[in-house]
């Protein structure tokens, strides 16, 4: 009866905005004035569950629903403050980092925060072992080890305890991710079924404690959030926040026009451009940690060759693709750390030049070119950039074949190590360096069953010597020692790599004008509502 309940009462909220049923006369009005929607394209979604999400849209909901351990400042991502977790110390060894739990903080359900609830949520990860977690596990936390190293002591205090000792920022800025998120233990046991730790459950329900709750998500149609009375914090001056899934650019422009939606996220250059003179509208804009890249799997024998991966980071218009589809929306960057991390190489060695990429392909023994596939997301800006590539590769004879695809079949195939190229963008899990560098330059087993997925292992590059050097530089612990060896890494993986990263994300985002505090932050779970009002 709940469920049917809530179904009838979402039913009721999409009918009053307009969201779903036919739409005769004229233009609806505004949408009401305690909800936000927005329109996006959100088919990336595969699961709710924190210990498993790992994709934009879903990093960006649990930014809005749930709490961690700790979070930063977004305007000073080096300052970092108390969440769930009041204070925190770090021992004298460096292996382990004590928290204290606030006290009298309460789940959406009502049930109590306490340390049993981060010890259950930290183990939950582990346990699950989904996509994410080796965020957790790269502190030498195994599922054998994991009940000793993450360990309630009290009601309120929480050890989480290392196999080395770590930097100390590398290991808090992990536990602000998304899979550190804390769910309700006795919420999400209540919902076990054969073992899975509440996964089937959560899935597609919420057993947080953030600003808002995920109240109901319709695969390819619609997520709804609503205000959670038992959040801690300030209330959210809106009572629910609505991401419909709307694919079509052009369709998004015309919602916002007509004040059916209240952000659209996805619009192009073209779009935004036309919408700068309306009264009505405001675009947003904000520098972004996400980058846009080229994955070559070396299990394709051709792209295997590092002539032809050279190659091809010259077969780029980076230039004219940032001055047209990306325009106001990239840069180019051509290193795996953005702007702004520590350690960041800002050099762009690479421009088109045919001719270059003729001659590296005949020293590979392709003279005439090859034919590939290209795995792409039906999505802007990555459809436009991804046929602005098939264009300048033919013209040294490469011949991409175009796959498209929505979010979670690109996705899937990508992290089955089934595609030829994929392209796509990557936001950093958290603010250190090291999340980049562990994706990009290390791959320690590249066996298909391998435990640690990351986007080196999905491109098949095994990283015999990066490896140990990615793992060397979370141990040191002086700043320009460590970015130091940062610098060293991006300019290895530049030269060699399997990567043609190509541009750093600018996002933008077209508002109604009565639309205030939305804010964009600096990673993409920092898109958040929970500061929005309008007039």
């Amino acid at each position: 009866m709940r469920f049917r309940a809530l179904r009838a009462g979402l039913t009721a909220t999409l009918l009053a905005v307009g969201l779903i049923g036919p739409v005769a006369g004229p233009a609806l009005a505004a949408t009401p004035k305690d909800t936000l929607v927005q329109a996006w394209q959100i088919d990336d979604i595969i699961s709710l569950d924190p210990a498993e999400l790992f994709e934009f849209s879903t990093t960006e909901i649990a930014g809005n629903t749930y709490e961690r351990l700790i979070g930063y400042d977004l305007d000073d991502v080096s300052k970092m403050f108390g969440v769930v977790a009041e204070s925190w110390t770090v021992s004298d060894d460096g292996k382990t980092i004590s928290f204290k739990i606030r006290e009298g903080r309460k789940f959406a359900s009502g049930n109590p925060i306490t340390a049993a609830d981060v010890e259950f949520s930290l183990q939950r990860a582990v346990l699950l072992d989904k996509s994410p977690a080796f965020i957790i596990t790269q502190f030498g936390i195994t599922k054998d080890n994991v009940k000793d190293a993450i360990k309630a002591t009290g009601d309120y205090t929480l050890d989480f305890t290392m196999d080395r000792p770590y930097a100390p920022s590398f290991a808090l800025y992990a536990l602000t991710s998304s899979v550190a998120s804390v769910v309700d233990k006795k919420l999400v046991l209540d919902h076990e079924a054969d073992a899975d730790l509440g996964n089937g459950w959560l899935k597609t329900h919420y057993a947080g404690s953030g600003p808002f709750t995920i109240r109901d998500w319709r695969a390819n149609e619609v997520v709804v959030l609503e205000r959670n009375p038992n959040f801690s914090g300030t209330p959210t001056p809106l009572s629910r926040v609505i991401y419909r899934h709307i694919p079509e650019t052009a369709t998004q422009r015309i919602l916002l026009e007509k004040g059916d939606v209240d952000i659209a996220r996805n619009l192009g250059p073209e779009q935004i451009t036309a919408l700068s003179g309306n009264p009505d509208i405001k675009i947003q804009r904000a520098p972004k940690g996400t980058l846009y890249y080229l994955g070559l799997n070396q299990k394709n024998p051709n792209l295997a060759k590092p002539e032809v991966r050279e190659a091809l980071k010259y077969l780029v218009d980076y230039a004219a693709i940032t001055d047209t589809i990306m325009k106001d929306q990239a840069t180019v960057h051509q290193a795996f750390l953005p702007k702004g991390f520590l350690g960041a190489v800002n050099d762009t060695p690479f421009s088109l030049d045919v001719d270059k990429a003729k001659a590296l392909l005949a020293k590979a023994g392709l003279p005439d070119g090859f034919a590939v596939t290209m795995d792409v997301r039906s999505t802007q800006p990555i459809t436009g950039v991804a046929e602005a590539i098939q264009s300048s590769f033919a013209k040294a004879g490469v011949k991409v074949e175009i796959i498209p695809g929505d979010g979670k079949q690109t996705l899937t195939k990508y992290r089955a190590r089934a595609h030829d190229i994929y392209i796509g963008d990557w936001g950093s899990d958290y603010q250190d360096p090291h999340s980049n560098a562990q994706t990009f330059a290390s791959n320690p087993d590249n066996k298909d069953d391998a435990s640690s997925k990351t986007l080196a292992w999905r491109n098949a590059w095994p990283t015999p010597v990066l490896g140990p050097e990615v793992e060397a530089a979370i141990l040191e612990r002086d700043p320009a020692k460590r970015a130091a060896i940062y610098e060293k890494l991006q300019r290895d993986v530049m030269a060699d790599g399997p990567f043609v990263i190509m541009f750093q994300k600018t996002e933008s985002a077209a508002l109604r004008s009565n639309v205030k505090g939305f804010i964009m932050g600096p990673s993409f779970d920092n898109n958040l509502a929970t500061s929005t009002s309008k007039d």
